[in-house]
């Protein structure tokens, strides 16, 4: 990597807008996410997260705006990025007939992984996910899932990691075990994290940057303790609320 590309965003979004019909599910938002960073796009049921996300994979086409991730253009030229990047979502699920290990297997192939059974081994042990790897997909629980998804977006080692809900379903031990496991990834590896989550204490604990959304607008943005002082508040929990429940939301400053 040039020192000129080490210094461009890992994430750039500018103009950005999602029409689904007559809803306006995403409307013009601007951002970037530093290279190296682990960043929370925040906002309630509805805000536009998902579809942010989505549009940033490249799974979604924007009804405008533009998506650059390591420098590339998604619309444009999305297969050069892809192998750098990878995702976790609650909402997608894998091939359920399929065993876990079936499953991370057919990923690992489609990233081009190296070594493959090592690497599967290897997060096998640490997402603790060892015993139901020969188990079918569809047998497991919420939290088995959960795990599994995790192992499926490390599985290449990515660049780019976009996390919807990462620790959903998961009891508080495990769940703080995988935040563990995330962030020690995101420091041994430079990589970047883009975190879309309901759990606030997670996000104090991960992040150091946050984008509020609201109504499909980013309406802040700062670190969770600009933010938390921002508003007088206490915790990111208390800072969520307030902006979840303004009446009339205004674009913050870059």
């Amino acid at each position: 990597m040039s020192g000129e590309a080490a210094t461009l965003p890992a994430i750039e979004v500018e103009g950005l807008v999602k029409r689904f019909g007559r809803v306006e599910a995403v409307r013009g938002i601007s951002f970037a996410v530093a290279r190296g960073s682990t960043t929370a796009l925040l906002g309630g049921n509805g805000a536009g997260k998902t579809s942010t996300l989505s549009m940033l994979l490249g799974v979604l086409r924007p009804s405008a705006g533009t998506v650059r991730i390591l420098g590339e253009d998604v619309g444009r030229h999305r297969y050069r990025v892809l192998a750098r990047m990878n995702f976790t979502s609650p909402y997608v699920d894998l091939p359920k007939s399929l065993t876990v290990e079936e499953n991370l297997k057919v990923f690992a192939r489609l990233y081009g992984v190296p070594r493959l059974r090592a690497r599967i081994a290897e997060l096998a042990a640490e997402l603790e996910i060892g015993d139901f790897l020969k188990r079918s997909y569809g047998t497991l629980s919420a939290g088995q899932r959960t795990r599994v998804s995790i192992a499926k977006a490390l599985l290449n080692a990515p660049d780019v990691l976009l996390l919807d809900e990462p620790t959903a379903s998961l009891d508080p031990d495990v769940g703080d075990r995988v935040r563990a496991q995330l962030s020690g990834y995101q420091r041994a590896s430079g990589a970047t994290l883009l975190i879309a989550s309901h759990n606030m204490p997670e996000v104090e604990r991960m992040c150091s940057a946050v984008l509020m959304m609201r109504a499909g607008r980013i309406v802040d943005r700062g670190s969770p303790a600009e933010l938390i002082a921002r508003y007088g508040r206490r915790t990111m929990e208390e800072v969520f609320l307030d902006v979840a429940r303004r009446a009339e939301p205004a674009e913050a400053a870059a």
